[in-house]
């Protein structure tokens, strides 16, 4: 993968896939600590206790069309070349919760890429689902959640074009208000 929105994409796609309709996004940059920390929780069909202790494996997969999963595998080596881990918490029919680590400052870490367009193509994929979107910098926090947009837009699509490039601008100015001078690649 060339940045971590496209982690994201990816680990969102895994929550689809286990029924999610709840999913919460955090990115949150401790700076005191030089850690940049993902999670993605979700409220899916969750793992047994078996198929977890297996789930960074790129032959574990739940996929029928292929026998390698490797979205979970390459989001833990991109953490690990960051000097970060990944941890991976799931209980059966209540939901996964799965959170990386990135050392900010690290040479290896992936920029942080373009979290609008991830989320902006998740919700024209999916516009039911609900996404609540978390930027936190310990100092400011930015919150987006499509519910909340919903019930404004009352009986306008939320897939409607003015409605999604308004979503894109809306979250990319966030980004950059809380993340602008923190992480090199986001300009403020």
């Amino acid at each position: 993968m060339r940045d971590l929105s496209l982690h994201i994409m990816d680990i969102v796609q895994n929550s689809l896939s286990a029924k999610a309709d709840k999913i919460d996004i955090t990115i949150c940059a401790h700076t005191d600590a030089d850690l940049l920390e993902i999670k993605i929780k979700d409220n899916g069909v969750g793992m047994d206790e078996e198929f977890l202790k297996d789930v960074k494996n790129p032959f574990k997969t739940t996929r029928t069309t292929r026998k390698v999963g490797l979205g979970i595998s390459l989001f833990e080596a991109s953490a690990k070349n960051a000097d970060g881990e990944l941890i991976i918490d799931s209980k059966k029919n209540v939901g996964t919760e799965v959170i990386a680590y990135f050392r900010i400052s690290h040479i290896d870490r992936l920029p942080l890429g373009n979290v609008a367009e991830t989320l902006t193509t998740l919700i024209m994929a999916q516009p039911h689902i609900e996404y609540n979107l978390i930027i936190d910098n310990k100092k400011k926090q930015f919150e987006f959640s499509t519910l909340d947009i919903k019930k404004t837009l009352k009986d306008v699509p939320i897939t409607q074009f003015e409605v999604i490039k308004w979503i894109g601008e809306y979250v990319n100015e966030g980004i950059k208000t809380i993340f602008g001078g923190v992480l090199d690649e986001i300009h403020s």
